[in-house]
């Protein structure tokens, strides 16, 4: 991979991305491999990655399971010194990174740079947990019997995660899984080979031994491998509430520790009170930013009687407005869809939708224009629903906005809460009342008042409940939880 294809230690638009083995970058063993067309421009091809079998992920297992005795005798200080090293060597990178994401996700890029900050600012603070990764100390019912725990490594965990956070999700499980003492297998998504590829350069630049961290590239194959190899002693994965759920069928045979961050269908209640504005851009930010495609998107906009129409008008000029457009262009306001079967998804429901009753107010179809045709691009879409409708309940994960009207708070936050999804819930109002009555009410794993949905602090726990999420939280210190487990140690002193 030497030959090239890294510039300023990144690999570049249309490079062939390799597997990461114990130290050496190298194809599959099948030679089976995956093209990755740019979502902006179908015709151009970003990257070609290998189509990775289970056989490549157990040498990858292997690899790691061989680096962790040594790895596990580093102290959280060094380990947290090597990331430390891989964050400057990121922070040195940020803007071709961004580019690098926009090209391959296709996000425009002013978020693909908020991206990047993000992951960096989550590197930080978890480096920082090498000086916080302590035990406890117990009162002893002995006299001379000291009672203390202690964190302590999984061993090797595999990390598999989607394509829509291709920088931030791979480096929030990364950094704690080797501050806590774990090997890694990291299972990127076919659809951004080259942004795992980068992160993994890195630490590879910045001197993590051999061993402890392996990229596989690949599709269902070696992540089936990671979840049944019993070399493997933890799963951490970022997807859809499908995947999730098989994951955790296949686990349960051997008691596989698990932490599933899932799907959402994230409501957004606009109450009497309401800075208008403000709850529109709320919607906005949250349900057609990054093109709609995440977990926490606020694809719900529960809005009282009183003020649904003005709402609902300003929430449909300011999306017919939005510009669509290659991400990497200045001034776009949305992005294309990630490839083709999102596309089919998201026009798939807006169907069903318009055959249970929901009324399209914009977009709706694809943008076709002669200057987008050859990208995935998808217009701005707001429906008027009601609750009931599939497209109420289901998750879409594209652009688009169903706006339901409701009676009062009280039936708003039972439509908030009635689908099997828990990520995220959110409440515009100015009463202090209703703000605190929400935040205690709400069936969802993180809050939100008076601002968008989505995001979260690099320090604070991010995930959910119900089907949205199993096993514990990301990001944090409450993510060490997963990946350690906890040793108990009496010593009798007398």
């Amino acid at each position: 991979m030497e030959n090239g294809l890294f510039e300023n230690g990144l690999p570049s638009v249309g490079a062939t991305a390799l597997n990461y083995i114990d130290g050496k970058w190298e194809g599959a063993t099948q030679e089976r491999w995956s093209d990755r067309y740019d979502p902006a421009d179908q015709s151009v091809l970003v990257a070609r990655s290998p189509d990775s079998s289970k056989q490549d992920a157990a040498r990858a297992i292997d690899a790691a399971s061989r680096a962790a005795d040594e790895w596990r005798t580093w102290t959280a200080p060094s380990r947290a010194r090597l990331l430390f090293a891989w964050l400057h060597w990121i922070d040195e990178r940020r803007d071709e990174i961004a580019e690098l994401l926009t090209r391959e996700e296709g996000k425009i890029l002013p978020e693909s740079v908020g991206e990047v900050k993000r992951a960096l600012d989550i590197l930080e603070y978890t480096a920082g947990i090498g000086r916080r990764l302590d035990g406890k100390v117990y009162p002893s019912d002995e006299a001379t019997v000291f009672c203390y725990s202690t964190p302590q490594p999984l061993g090797v965990v595999g990390l598999i995660s989607p394509w829509n956070f291709p920088v931030a999700i791979p480096v929030w499980k990364i950094a704690p899984a080797l501050i806590a003492g774990n090997t890694v297998v990291l299972k990127p998504s076919p659809l951004t080979p080259l942004t795992a590829t980068a992160l993994v350069r890195g630490l590879e630049e910045v001197g993590c031994p051999l061993g402890v961290v392996n990229l596989v590239h690949g599709d269902v194959e070696p992540g089936e491998e990671l979840v049944s190899n019993e070399s493997v002693n933890g799963i951490s994965f970022t997807g859809s509430t499908k995947v999730g759920k098989a994951i955790a069928r296949a686990a349960s045979e051997r008691l596989l520790k698990l932490q599933l961050e899932l799907g959402g269908k994230n409501p957004q209640i606009v109450l009497d009170d309401a800075d208008l504005d403000d709850a529109v851009s709320g919607v906005v930010s949250g349900g057609l930013g990054s093109t709609g495609q995440r977990c926490t998107a606020t694809s719900r906009a529960l809005v009282t009687e009183k003020i649904y129409d003005a709402f609902l008008d300003k929430l449909v000029s300011r999306a017919s407005a939005m510009k669509v457009g290659p991400g990497i262009e200045p001034g776009v306001d949305m992005g294309p869809l990630v490839d083709q079967r999102a596309l089919n998804g998201v026009t798939g429901w807006l169907t069903v939708g318009g055959s249970e009753g929901a009324r399209l107010r914009t977009g709706g179809s694809r943008s076709e224009t002669s200057s987008l045709a050859k990208g995935l691009f998808f217009q701005p879409t707001v429906v008027e629903a009601q609750q009931g409708m599939q497209i109420t309940r289901e998750e879409i994960f594209g652009p688009v906005v169903a706006v339901i009207k409701v009676k009062d708070f009280e039936e708003a936050i039972g439509l908030a809460n009635s689908v099997r999804y828990g990520l995220t819930s959110t409440v515009f109002t100015r009463d202090i009342a209703r703000v605190f009555s929400f935040a205690e009410r709400a069936r969802a794993g993180m809050v939100h008042v008076n601002r968008p949905g989505v995001g979260g602090y690099p320090h604070v726990p991010f995930g959910g409940i119900k089907d949205s999420g199993y096993g514990g939280r990301e990001v944090g210190d409450e993510v060490m939880s997963f990946y350690t487990e906890t040793k108990v140690v009496y010593v009798n002193f007398k």
